[in-house]
């Protein structure tokens, strides 16, 4: 995969923004956000992107198949493409939407390329702080065009920094989960956008993110791009997270260190 691509896509996703999501944000009419199920918001910003994103990404890769989250909420067949062989594209238009509805940040665009089923490169940019991460298997990952250093926090345990998205947890699990935060000197709050979330790993303001929910879109770009740091990806079993596998629970973490201490606190019967 020449460099080009990693560009490329970037350029495609900055562009988006510039031209679909940013001139629409704080500008939305009651008749522009919906709910696709209960809870689930869209609006046309989402939609909007996803079209130039899969028309963009689609001239890039010819004969490639783009799974969106918008595609999939209309079809939800698409997710079988996840474990197809050639080229797959991961899709979140707009991550965060429930922000970007709201008129507030963050929030952020994400793609994944899956190559025979096994992410090989990613892109997440939040247009609003202008951070662009791209990572490629094997070659490390770039934040705002520069490499992301493996890293260990430095930190002792009751101190590390990190997320948990509590309120889709089962009951006993966030209950387990909010007592062992406190283990480690409290959470900080979720931001409600993944993408978000896993910038702040590279960029150090958080060594561990907990999530219950892993649909592809909200996960496969970011656990490419901190695995590729040097981080860890697991579910709460201790298996690595594949996009293929449907199980609920991630744990990610900047080094193996850390998720032992996330995992041991947050987890541990």
């Amino acid at each position: 995969m020449a460099d080009l691509l990693l560009d490329d896509v970037g350029e495609l996703l900055r562009d988006t923004a510039a031209e679909i999501v940013l001139p629409l944000f704080r500008k939305l009419d009651a008749a522009d956000v919906t709910e696709k199920a209960p809870g689930e918001l869209v609006t046309i910003a989402d939609q909007r992107a996803e079209e130039a994103i899969t028309a963009g990404l689609r001239r890039l890769r010819p004969g490639s198949v783009v799974v969106g989250e918008e595609a999939v909420a209309d079809d939800p067949t698409l997710l079988r493409h996840v474990r197809s062989t050639g080229d797959v594209w991961v899709v979140d238009p707009v991550d965060g939407t429930s922000n970007f509805a709201a008129g507030k940040r963050p929030f952020a665009l994400m793609v994944a390329l899956l190559t025979d089923g096994d992410p090989v490169a990613s892109w997440i940019l939040d247009p609003l702080a202008d951070n662009l991460a791209v990572a490629r298997v094997g070659e490390g990952t770039r934040l705002d065009g520069q490499p992301v250093t493996p890293r260990t926090t430095g930190r002792t345990p009751g101190g590390l920094r990190g997320s948990a998205t509590t309120w889709f947890l089962p009951p006993a699990t966030r209950a387990r989960v909010s007592a062992g935060g406190e283990r480690l000197g409290g959470l900080l709050p979720g931001q409600h956008c993944a993408g978000r979330e896993y910038l702040d790993l590279l960029t150090g303001e958080r060594d561990f993110v907990l999530f219950w929910r892993t649909l592809p879109w909200d996960h496969v770009p970011g656990t490419l791009l901190v695995r590729q740091a040097g981080g860890v990806a697991r579910r709460f079993d201790g298996t690595d997270y594949h996009p293929a596998d449907e199980h609920q629970g991630l744990l990610v973490a900047i080094s193996e260190d850390v998720w032992t201490e996330a995992h041991a606190a947050l987890l541990a019967d």
